[in-house]
C-alpha cells in the first residue's frame, strides 16, 4: 500500500503568492488528518480568473510547487476563519508536471508517487523569513530556552495545532 503522506491542492494562487503567504490557504480540510502529511503539492487552477484571490501563472492542471509541511493553522484570510493554512518550511518548484490534477475536489490526500515526484531529485529552498505565516500574531512563541516551555505556551501551541481554543487544552504533568 502506498504511503499517504501528501496533501495536493488545486489552487488559483501563483507560486510567488504561496511563498509570500507562507503556504497554501484557505482550505476546508480535516486538521487532525492533514497534520499527518509531510508534503504539500500545489497544482494550478486557472479556470477561476475573476476571483479576487486568483493570480495564477502556471498551466492549468500542472503541478508547480512542492513544500515540506511545517504546520496546519487557521487561515487568517478575511471570511475564511473556518478554513486552514498549510504552512511550509521549504519548497521546490516543479517542472514537467502537466495535467497532474485528476480529481473533482480541490484537496486530495495522496502520495508523491501519484505525481511521479522523487524529492531526492529536487533542490529545496528555505521559506523567506518574512512570510505572512511566520508573522501571524497567534503563532506560538518560541520557548525561552531550548526544551523549555511554559504551560501557557504549550496550551497555545497545542491549540493552534488542533484548531481549538487554548481553554480547551488540558495538560497533566506527573512526576
Amino acid at each position: 500500500m502506498e504511503n499517504i503522506n501528501t496533501i495536493a491542492v488545486f489552487t488559483a494562487r501563483s507560486p510567488n503568492r504561496i511563498i509570500e503567504e507562507g503556504g497554501s490557504q484557505a482550505w476546508v480540510l480535516n486538521p487532525s488528518h492533514a497534520k499527518t502529511a509531510k508534503w504539500l503539492v500545489c497544482t494550478q487552477n486557472v479556470r477561476n480568473p475573476d476571483h479576487e484571490f486568483s493570480d495564477a501563472t502556471e498551466p492549468h492542471g500542472s503541478a508547480f510547487l512542492i513544500g515540506k509541511i511545517s504546520r496546519i493553522s487557521k487561515s487568517k484570510e478575511e471570511g475564511c476563519e473556518d478554513r486552514w493554512l498549510i504552512e511550509i518550511s521549504e519548497f521546490a518548484r516543479l517542472t514537467n508536471k502537466p495535467n497532474a490534477w485528476k480529481w473533482r475536489n480541490p484537496v486530495k490526500y495522496t502520495s508523491l508517487s501519484e505525481f511521479g515526484i522523487d524529492v531526492k531529485t529536487l533542490k529545496f529552498e528555505p521559506m523567506p523569513k518574512n512570510t505572512e505565516g511566520a508573522r501571524r500574531s497567534d503563532a506560538p512563541a518560541a520557548p525561552a530556552a531550548p526544551g523549555m516551555m511554559t504551560i501557557a505556551e504549550a496550551k497555545k501551541a497545542l491549540a493552534a495545532t488542533f484548531g481549538v481554543s487554548p481553554d480547551a487544552v488540558e495538560i497533566t504533568i506527573r512526576g
